[in-house]
């Protein structure tokens, strides 16, 4: 693994977001309300993980499937302007490129999701040379992506043993069925990246401590997003609190969670240790909610750092 070309791979879904900010409330069935700001921007769980993670440093490929329209080319293009290399991405024949319309009220969001593309993502996109080139393999949003979901166990059992550390974001799961076969799966899952939400519909836990002990066996390290809370992580041994970093000029919350991951996993390729993992990962979370969308806030490392010191008096090391 030492003459691999990037540090991560990110295998996920893509899309665009139509993001409607400073709503008085969220939309009712029947009933019209206005949005005072509008954005559009570069969306999906893994493409703003990914983006922020190339912004802090590195080196990142993506595979994944996009529809040969002008969303697609957006998203191609959102993506080479952060230092995403593309070339693992492919065109969909049938489907359009996904998008997501978001509405952000205070702290709360509601989105709507065409997934066009990104379903017909599947296990024969992603060779075995493609897994090799990279150090670390990233997953999200497995249930958006029902061409690859089944075969998420074998997918993941083969990175480890192409020599590759892994992490899995799972994200919601529209359908809330949760039929990921979680015993055969974390074992090949080195940083698992649930939030709270998330973690309690899979285990059937209504804690972080009661959904860890059900998951313990054979779960590796579980860093769990929990909002203002902060986040737990779990080591496989014991569990520790990062508190989460305050301030009260939140654009909006959107990306949140994966500027968390991005920060999280740019320091676990880096061999930093968890407690440096969870602490960078709770500030990119934080400096993501400084501006609208997922990626705004990580212009550059020079930008993210001026951000972390002048709204939370905090120099990244």
């Amino acid at each position: 693994m030492n003459n691999t070309t990037f540090d991560v791979l990110v295998v996920g879904e893509l899309n665009v977001d139509l993001i409607l900010n400073k709503l008085n409330t969220l939309p009712a069935l029947g009933k019209e309300i206005l949005a005072k700001d509008m954005t559009f921007v570069l969306g999906s769980s893994a493409a703003i993980f990914a983006c922020n993670l190339s912004t802090l440093g590195a080196a990142v490929t993506f595979a994944g499937k996009i529809g040969n329209d002008m969303f697609g080319h957006k998203v191609l293009s959102e993506l080479s302007s952060k230092g995403v290399d593309t070339s693992g991405i492919v065109y969909s024949r049938t489907a359009g490129t996904g998008i997501s319309i978001a509405f952000s009220h205070e702290q709360e969001r509601a989105m709507i999701t065409y997934p066009g593309a990104m379903e017909e993502l599947s296990m024969a996109d992603i060779t075995d040379a493609t897994l090799a080139n990279a150090r670390h393999l990233h997953v999200s949003s497995v249930f958006l992506q029902p061409a690859l979901k089944p075969d998420l166990c074998r997918l993941f059992a083969r990175a480890k043993m192409l020599g590759l550390t892994t992490s899995l974001d799972p994200q919601w799961d529209p359908a809330e069925q949760w039929d990921i076969d979680l015993p055969t799966l974390l074992p090949h899952v080195d940083v698992f990246l649930p939030n709270i939400a998330e973690l309690c519909a899979f285990t059937g836990g209504n804690s972080v401590s009661s959904c860890l002990q059900t998951i313990s066996a054979y779960a590796n390290i579980v860093a769990v997003k929990h909002g203002e809370a902060g986040a737990y992580v779990w080591d496989g041994h014991s569990l520790f609190h990062q508190p989460s970093f305050k301030q009260t000029d939140i654009a909006d919350c959107i990306g949140a969670g994966d500027s968390f991951n991005a920060g999280f996993i740019s320091q676990y390729i880096r061999n930093r240790s968890l407690r440096q993992c969870a602490e960078y990962a709770a500030l990119a979370g934080a400096i993501n909610t400084t501006a609208p969308g997922g990626t705004t806030a990580f212009h550059s490392l020079d930008t993210f750092h001026a951000i972390a010191i002048q709204k939370f008096n905090y120099l990244p090391a």
